[in-house]
């Protein structure tokens, strides 16, 4: 029996599609949670369009709004490669995400564990359940052996 690919495995296929692109290596699925369907991917693309908030989990998010129709994306779940930082944060919050997943953690950007800790400021007007460390290996290598070619 071959196991199915899981959201997790498809964040990653988005993420190394990113590094083909000399993108960060950065990939997001967004997933129903009652079917489990992906409707939507992306991985960053801040170099490609020139924009500094094309951050997968930000084009992920605008792809399933359009979906749905729907600026809320309640019921759905996000699986992203690396710890959110706090501008990609701000917009699972407003986008009422139900769940994220992420893989690497960020101790220098990300703003879900570490720095700001988006989701447990007083402010923070939704906050999802976070389940960090998912593929952590492969998002961590993908990155790893991104940035080591660079240098």
């Amino acid at each position: 029996m071959i196991d199915a690919p899981t959201p997790m495995d498809r964040a990653l296929d988005e993420a190394r599609a990113a590094a083909a692109r000399g993108e960060v290596p950065v990939g997001a699925v967004i997933v129903e949670r009652a079917t489990g369907l992906v409707i939507a991917a992306a991985g960053n693309r801040t170099r490609e369009l020139s924009d500094p908030t094309a951050h997968a989990e930000v084009l992920v998010i605008r792809a399933a709004a359009a979906a749905r129709a729907s600026e809320r994306l309640g019921g759905c779940d996000l699986y992203v490669t690396l710890e959110p930082c706090a501008m990609c944060a701000g917009a699972i919050s407003f986008a009422r995400l139900g769940r994220v997943y992420y893989g690497a953690a960020d101790p220098k950007g990300g703003a879900v564990d570490h720095g700001v800790r988006f989701f447990a400021a007083a402010t923070c007007h939704h906050a999802p359940d976070v389940y960090g460390g998912i593929g952590e290996r492969a998002a961590a290598t993908l990155l790893s052996d991104f940035f080591a070619a660079r240098r």
